[in-house]
């Protein structure tokens, strides 16, 4: 079977008009995911030489980012992706500069707290924008292709942005790091708000908001984003454990590096699961990922040396994608095409809230155990994921119904193949 035949699902996927160039935005514009937080806990651990604090200051703007995510989204799903994008990629700019101002010039540590709490919530989700798009212009058939390329992208972005951050955090100065995420940011968000073609319609408000809220708020959306919660744990220990075992080894310029492998797994696994055709409901699919989360998160424990780690966090990294695609896949199901937006950047505020909580719990972890030991958050974190998912299994019911495409603008790009 040739490549072209193997990844034709994908291919067929840019025949959309306008899909590579708003994919490749979104791309640009996901960026600042990696980079922003592990270049706050470079930045602040460089000025102050504590891992608690950076991991602190690092959470704060991960929860903000995870809170205001779903005000934008419902801002866009009502008034359209552009506008919004323009006044956000302008505030991002602002409150990124004066963040490491602050923490480059010794200004007081509350305006660390407060510098770092506006950057995080002038960033909107793009991914979640983008997935909006992908759902609005394919049938359902070839969502489970997109998200899963979507999810692929993704990784790339967390194999290329842990150790570009580091290298220019390192080997340049602290700030660089953060500064390039944030112009990563507002280039990738003004390039997508630009592309009004692939934008979904709009849903003004009106007097069926309550039924509105309702439409957000199902059974499949409140067990995906609880379970998020402890997936994202997972994250946002690992990003902080890592920097502080890798520099215990004399080798602080590495943990990049190892932090991307455990995004190469996950965009390995991505890949395979978008070109599957699974049996089972998308509630079994999820449950049965998260489960495999869970268990594969359970390597963590004992890791002594980084070789040891690399091999650890390519196989752990192998279940991320699967239960982050299997969970996008669920939600999207169970929702209406007018709150597809912002129902799936709530999932994505479960994941940065539960980063926030482990980042700092990490940092906290290190300064108090050691870096070998503070392994644990980690994995701990990945078995709460797999239990919640378990607990919430009667509640989830996949719906076969389709949400259709925009009248008018769906694109027939094939059959499976």
């Amino acid at each position: 079977m040739s490549p072209r035949t193997l990844f034709g699902p994908y291919l067929r996927l840019f025949a959309v008009p306008g899909a590579a160039s708003f994919s490749l935005a979104g791309w640009v514009g996901r960026l600042p995911a990696p980079m922003l937080g592990l270049g706050a806990v470079l930045l602040v651990e460089s000025e102050t030489g504590s891992y608690g604090l950076a991991g602190a200051v690092s959470g704060t703007l991960a929860l903000t980012y995870a809170l205001a995510g779903p005000q934008w989204a419902r801002a866009m799903d009502r008034r359209g992706q552009g506008p919004v994008l323009r006044i956000a990629m302008l505030a991002l700019a602002l409150s990124g500069i004066a963040f490491v101002t602050a923490v480059s010039a010794g200004a007081p540590r509350w305006s660390w707290f407060l510098l770092a709490a506006l950057t995080g919530a002038a960033a909107p989700n793009i991914g979640s924008m983008v997935r909006a798009r992908w759902s609005a212009l394919l049938d359902r058939d070839r969502r489970q292709t997109a998200f899963a390329f979507e999810a692929v992208a993704d990784e790339v972005v967390f194999v290329l942005g842990p150790p570009l951050v580091t290298l220019l955090a390192t080997l340049l100065a602290p700030p660089v790091g953060f500064l390039t995420g944030i112009v990563f940011g507002v280039v990738g968000g003004l390039w997508l708000a630009g592309q009004r073609d692939t934008e979904p319609p709009l849903h003004p408000v009106d007097s069926a908001a309550p039924r509105r809220r309702r439409g957000v708020v199902t059974p499949a959306l409140l067990v995906v984003t609880v379970t998020y919660l402890a997936v994202g744990g997972l994250f946002g220990a690992i990003d902080v454990v890592v920097i502080g075992f890798a520099e215990a080894e004399g080798a602080q310029a590495l943990s990049g590096l190892v932090l991307a492998v455990f995004a190469g797994g996950s965009l390995v696994a991505g890949l395979v699961y978008g070109l599957a055709r699974l049996p089972g409901t998308l509630a079994a699919r999820f449950v049965g990922t998260a489960v495999a989360f869970g268990l594969a998160g359970q390597l963590l424990w004992g890791v002594s040396s980084l070789p040891v780690l690399i091999g650890c966090g390519f196989l752990a990294g192998l279940t991320i994608a699967p239960v982050l695609v299997s969970g996008t896949s669920l939600v999207e199901s169970c929702v209406a095409p007018g709150v597809l937006t912002e129902s799936l950047a709530w999932t994505i505020t479960g994941l940065t809230v539960g980063v926030t909580a482990g980042s700092a719990i990490a940092g906290a972890a290190v300064d108090a155990w050691g870096a070998e030991q503070a392994f644990a958050v980690p994995a701990v974190a990945a078995a709460v994921a797999g239990l919640l998912s378990l607990l919430g299994a009667p509640l989830l019911r996949s719906r076969p119904t389709e949400a259709p495409a925009v009248p008018g603008r769906r694109v027939d790009t094939g059959a499976q193949g």
